[in-house]
């Protein structure tokens, strides 16, 4: 018993110390989730903005996989920027949160979409709920930046 509190206070004390939240919505008063907005800028394409909205359980050891995700141009676009990030075909991962004690992270991946020239933030959940992995798909067009380039 004494580990599991141990744990819960870890828990509670590194989801405080998260300086990137913006936003905190209760689902009610007879539950312990809420709804935790978070801001993230993209660390290489930092014109990038995304925000992420998850569900957190304040007393639990393992937070639900669904996540919500919206990322917009915020800032200048360069090409040297896109000429930074990783342009295969899953991307790379710029953000990671854990949702559990047991393994569940949440992580956002930027992809690149050379045809359309867009960029794909995806926000995933790396441990399967209910026979689903959980996703959710924002995508920043480069059109009208310094990065666009015409084929």
């Amino acid at each position: 018993m004494k580990k599991y509190w141990l744990l819960l206070s870890l828990s509670l004390l590194l989801s405080a110390c998260d300086n990137n939240d913006v936003g905190d919505i209760s689902l009610g008063l007879f539950t312990t989730q809420d709804i935790k907005l978070n801001t993230l800028v993209d660390p290489i394409v930092t014109g990038v903005t995304c925000h992420v909205a998850s569900i957190e359980a304040n007393l639990s050891l393992a937070d639900p996989s669904d996540s919500s995700i919206a990322c917009r141009q915020t800032g200048e676009i360069t090409a040297q920027m896109i000429s930074q990030i990783d342009k295969s075909k899953s991307g790379e991962v710029v953000f990671t949160k854990s949702k559990s004690v047991l393994f569940k992270t949440m992580k956002i991946r930027r992809v690149f979409d050379a045809d359309s020239q867009t960029l794909m933030y995806v926000s995933y959940s790396t441990k399967e709920t209910s026979g689903s992995f959980k996703h959710s798909l924002s995508t920043v067009p480069l059109w009208g930046t310094q990065a666009y380039q015409a084929h």
